[in-house]
């Protein structure tokens, strides 16, 4: 496994995993959110709040909950850290007319995390029109420490690109067999980060999908009970 671009691939003792993103810092937070120091700025991708609720109207039944356990985690976050800034990176709702079904406590729990703090909601495939009575700024990506924020990742060499969209997932070998988990994938020149929400999937970072994203060989961070672990390409395993 090459970790020379990271700064220490040993876990923090909160658990996540300190890397050289281009040239900013970045801490990779067992949540599956990305903690940017310098800016005080926390970045998390595909929310697909309301989930559940689209699901329901289609008649396939989940437990409500999604929202309101997404959220519950995102709250944890910040009272951790208080980011100046939260950036929501694409597909924070899981559709367009997720906001009409948004619960009125749930609306109210988005506005809590707002106070005091720029929030950002940069746009994505299944919310492009963005929040209409929310707090918070919308746009298509920003700029920040060098870095560009978008919803998808774009094709070929985008060295300092932040993107979420594809959900990663990585199964790990293990003496045991092996085990999945959501990830990070990243070559210190981009990164993906993983689904933040309680229903959103996982694709296996060995899909086609992923393919040419990266300039050379990517670590994953892999999200634990504990911790980020730091693994190699020659670890993982197809599903």
């Amino acid at each position: 496994m090459s970790v020379a671009y990271a700064y220490d691939h040993a876990p923090s003792p909160c658990g996540s995993l300190r890397l050289r993103l281009g040239m900013a810092e970045a801490m990779l937070r067992r949540s599956g959110a990305l903690w940017l120091e310098a800016e005080r700025a926390l970045v998390v991708a595909d929310l697909h709040l309301e989930k559940g609720s689209s699901y329901a109207a289609r008649g396939q039944m989940l437990p409500p909950y999604d929202t309101r356990e997404t959220l519950k985690r995102l709250a944890a976050e910040i009272d951790a850290l208080n980011p100046a800034t939260v950036i929501l990176l694409g597909d924070t709702f899981h559709d367009r007319s997720s906001e009409e079904r948004l619960p009125a406590d749930d609306a109210e729990r988005l506005r809590d995390l707002a106070r005091g703090r720029t929030l950002v909601w940069v746009v994505g495939n299944h919310d492009a029109d963005g929040p209409r009575a929310l707090p918070g700024q919308t746009a298509d990506e920003l700029s920040l420490l060098g870095l560009t924020l978008r919803h998808e990742p774009q094709a070929g060499f985008q060295p300092g690109e932040v993107a979420g969209h594809l959900h990663p997932a990585a199964r790990v070998r293990a003496t045991r067999g092996s085990v999945r988990r959501r990830c990070f994938i990243t070559d210190g020149e981009r990164i993906i980060l993983p689904a933040f929400g309680a229903y959103a999937g996982g694709l296996n970072v060995m899909d086609k999908a992923f393919a040419g994203l990266f300039a050379r060989g990517p670590i994953i961070g892999a999200l634990g009970s504990s911790r980020v672990h730091a693994v190699g390409w020659r670890s993982l395993a197809g599903d």
